[in-house]
């Protein structure tokens, strides 16, 4: 499901990219997951061995699959964040 996840949020990041103004940079978050969601989808092809293709349940630490996808989409917006506060302090913004 953290496939899933990723790539609902990369298709709501590109929506809203074609809708908010430019200041705000969605170019970067959604070029990010899109490359995440492309990199776990090629792992789970590559991995496959039979059952599901998509999981709930994980083998990791993060159990729930969901939970673990939430978890990687938040440091894409965290290093968003960094690039927009760096902009503003350059007075790009």
């Amino acid at each position: 499901m953290w496939l899933i996840t990723t790539l609902i949020a990369a298709i709501i990041v590109t929506a809203a990219w074609f809708a908010a103004p430019k200041k705000y940079r969605l170019d970067l978050p959604a070029l990010m997951l899109w490359g995440a969601g492309i990199m776990i989808f090629i792992d789970h092809v590559l991995g496959y061995e039979g059952g599901q293709f998509l999981e709930m349940q994980t083998d990791g630490l993060i159990a729930n699959s969901i939970v673990l996808g939430i978890g990687m989409i938040i440091p894409v917006f965290v290093v968003w964040e960094l690039v927009l506060l760096k902009d503003r302090r350059k007075g790009k913004i």
